[in-house]
């Protein structure tokens, strides 16, 4: 009896959604109507619009009982594709469609309606085709150029073919007229060759158009500037990567989740939060001041939370300072944990963040925190003094904090007193710090780099690493001309349509992260166990963005594009180009899979020379880059001497596996003193280059080591030879001045020498010459 009560309800609930369903719908061309400043429109349009003011948003989260009621009533009963249920449209969606068709010369209506046709809004059907006549129809309008060019450069939905010149003729044109999406577009296509050839000073041109759009952003907004909130991510990471946990080079390696007495490396984000609050709830000061910094910094899978973050940080500050400021205890690490957590309170009361703007508020946090030397209270009151929030202006001590900040490696300081040298003249200090803080991806010093590199500033003009810094500037104010938080949200909701055209916009525009989720999308082989059909299949079209991935260092887009020519897959196979990109992959030293697939291979000689030792090499180094590809190596290592013994021993043409014997060669002594003094002796050189005492003279470092050894080698030796001859001189020198002293005499009774022959006029002589 419950479970047919049960099976009643989901019916009712099931059928309630497909009656009220074809109101879901959004409201994105109704925003990018407004921006076009289209709000006098005729009549027809204004009510049309008014219509579509009150549908709801298309994407309904994936909780709740009415949500699971309506998964079970298309379980149970609807043995169709969900799509078809509802392909008829409302009434308010018709009645809207016949006013804006009813003004057929209206450039308002013709937009709105190429919107709907293209994006799908308002449960409106899609059709590509329709949209682009729609927007074909739209003449000098920059945002219908900028459709036509996105629809001739990916053919989506069959519309056009493709066609990269008028793509890119399209996009110069809305570029040229101000729209920042075809300027990002055009931008990476001169910087990467698409359609045209490479030409460095179009592309820093272009990207600088956006730059100066995203930093004028960055800088408005409260005091210290827009918070730009990241998007961009790959959805196949959270997946391990393209190729799985620990065979994807995100999440082996070096970038493998180890696990550790005190963390779990497969724990899910709310499990750490969960950890967190329990953590926090025992008195754990840093846990309640990282579940702070969590609600307000936000993530990919949470959203900012500022009322929620301003409570941590008031629970962690009361553990410290009492209602007057005085000390509750003098522990030092409550005292730290405290400075920080009072470095965020002053930040959001000077930037009014879930609370009134106050800058008396923010200026008593900040000078508390200053008392324990925190970062972000130093950087924070030097703001102050420089712009006057509370405070008389006084840029010499709003250097003096930028300063303090700096040393202590805070980016934004650094950021900020590099513009005070630079405004002083000092290009070389400047530069230094605008260095300093680009090492954590400050978007100020991406731009003062960028500026500097393309004028020449202090240094040569070098047009490739402007227009580099230019490029990340651009990226990194995504909300000002790109929809990641709109194709995240809608991949969430298993809306894959709408996410896929969201981030082959994002592609167009050079983002990386994009390139790779749209190839991921349309590759179609996430897993041999996968039993649902990819119906956005693309295996042409998904190369494509896995070689634009691969050209911006992703290694596992590179290794993917290998796979593509070796199996033929959305291109004619070409085994050489396969073995290429795995080789280029296998550089880098970080993907495994890269170098597996270089021993396979060598192994089988597929594109390259059949070779059993060099296969063995690379299965060796895959093993040593990742110990997760233990048994998947050791299989082919198996088999692979399996193939080399027989290889052996019936006499094949094959390289086998052969041992590494270390030469040796009979020197003679010469070779062997010329060997000692020009290679360096391991007993002499340790195996890690450690500066025991940094600082001194750089020049000393242009020195070959070598060199010097040989040279103190031979004054030693030099040395020694002296040593030895003068000792040898004064020798006999002695000797001489004794014999000259005491000349010598024969001892009495002692018979003279003669010699050996008797001499002339001696007796005996005769005797000797008669040979007696």
């Amino acid at each position: 009896m419950k479970e047919r009560l049960l099976l009643w309800v989901a019916l009712f609930c099931g059928l309630t959604y497909a009656l009220f369903d074809n109101k879901i719908s959004t409201t994105e061309s109704l925003t990018r109507w407004q921006s076009e400043g289209k709000e006098n429109g005729s009549q027809a349009v204004q009510e049309a619009l008014s219509i579509l003011r009150t549908l709801q948003p298309r994407h309904a989260e994936k909780t709740g009982f009415m949500y699971y009621a309506k998964e079970a009533f298309f379980f149970l009963f609807m043995n169709g594709p969900r799509d078809d249920f509802r392909n008829e449209p409302s009434k308010p969606l018709t009645e809207a469609v016949r006013l804006l068709e009813s003004a057929p010369n209206e450039p308002d209506a013709i937009f709105l309606l190429a919107e709907m046709n293209f994006f799908g809004n308002y449960t409106h059907p899609r059709n590509y085709k329709e949209a682009f006549q729609k927007y074909s129809n739209l003449v000098g309008n920059s945002s219908a150029q900028h459709m036509l060019g996105f629809m001739y450069a990916t053919g989506i939905g069959g519309a056009v073919e493709r066609d990269q010149a008028k793509a890119l003729m399209y996009h110069t044109f809305a570029a040229l007229d101000g729209n920042t999406k075809s300027q990002m577009t055009v931008a990476y296509r001169h910087h990467s060759g698409i359609g045209t050839p490479r030409n460095c000073n179009e592309a820093a041109f272009f990207y600088k158009l956006v730059a100066d759009k995203a930093i004028t952003y960055a800088r408005t907004g409260p005091p210290g500037g827009q918070s730009l909130q990241k998007d961009s991510y790959r959805i196949a990471d959270e997946n391990g990567g393209v190729y799985g946990e620990g065979a994807s080079v995100v999440s082996s390696g070096i970038n493998a989740n180890k696990a550790g007495p005190n963390s779990d490396s497969h724990a899910a984000f709310d499990d750490v939060l969960e950890y967190l609050d329990l953590m926090s709830r025992k008195g754990d000061l840093k846990a309640t001041f990282s579940l702070g910094r969590l609600h307000y910094e936000g993530s990919r899978t949470m959203k900012r939370n500022l009322k929620t973050a301003r409570k941590y940080f008031g629970s962690v500050a009361r553990k410290y300072w009492a209602k007057d400021g005085s000390l509750l205890t003098d522990d030092s690490q409550t005292a730290r944990v405290a400075s920080k957590a009072a470095g965020y309170l002053g930040r959001m009361a000077l930037r009014g963040e879930s609370m009134d703007q106050s800058f008396e508020k923010a200026l008593q946090w900040f000078k508390r925190g200053l008392a324990n030397g925190d970062a972000l209270c130093q950087y924070q009151l030097g703001l102050m003094y420089l712009n006057g929030f509370g405070v008389r202006k006084d840029p010499l001590a709003a250097a003096d904090y930028f300063k303090e900040a700096a040393n202590q490696d805070f980016a934004s300081a650094q950021t900020y007193l590099g513009q005070l040298f630079l405004d002083q003249g000092d290009i070389s200090t400047a530069i230094r710090y605008f260095d300093l803080a680009a090492r954590h991806g400050h978007i100020e010093a991406f731009y003062h780099l960028a500026e500097i590199s393309n004028n020449g500033i202090g240094r040569e003009r070098s047009c490739g690493v402007a227009t580099a810094y230019y490029k990340l500037v651009a990226e990194k104010a995504e909300s000002i001309h790109s929809a990641f938080d709109d194709a995240n949200e809608a991949y969430d909701d298993g809306d894959v349509d709408t996410a896929l055209l969201n981030y082959m916009m994002a592609a167009e525009q050079g983002y990386e992260a994009a390139q790779a989720n749209v190839a991921y999308i349309l590759d179609g082989h996430h897993s041999v166990l996968q039993w649902k059909k990819n119906t956005w299949h693309n295996a042409a079209l998904a190369l494509i963005y896995w070689t634009r991935s691969a050209k911006q260092t992703n290694i596992d887009s590179m290794v993917k594009m290998g796979d593509y020519y070796l199996s033929g897959h959305g291109i004619e196979a070409d085994m050489e180009k396969a073995a290429t990109c795995y080789q280029t992959a296998a550089e880098t030293h970080h993907s495994a899979q890269a170098l597996w697939n270089l021993g396979w291979i060598h192994e089988n000689g597929i594109g390259l020379e059949q070779d059993f030792h060099l296969a063995k090499r690379f299965y060796d180094q895959a093993l040593e880059t990742n110990q997760e590809a233990y048994l998947p190596v050791k299989m082919s290592l198996f088999k692979l001497r399996l193939r080399s013994f027989w290889n052996t021993i019936t006499h094949g043409k094959v390289n086998s596996i052969q041992p590494d014997p270390e030469p040796k060669k009979d020197f003679s002594f010469s070779e062997w003193i010329n060997n000692f003094l020009d290679d360096p002796h391991p007993y002499y050189h340790s195996d890690e280059d450690v500066d025991p005492m940094p600082g001194g003279d750089d020049w000393v470092d242009d020195i070959d080591d070598s060199i010097i050894e040989s040279l103190i080698i031979l004054g030693l030796a030099g040395a020694l030879i002296f040593l030895v001859y003068y000792r040898q001189q004064r020798q006999n020198n002695y000797r001489r001045e004794r014999e000259r002293r005491q000349p010598v005499q024969e001892p009495a009774g002692q018979q003279a020498d003669g010699g050996f022959f008797p001499q002339p006029g001696d007796a005996n002589y005769g005797q000797w010459v008669a040979g007696h």
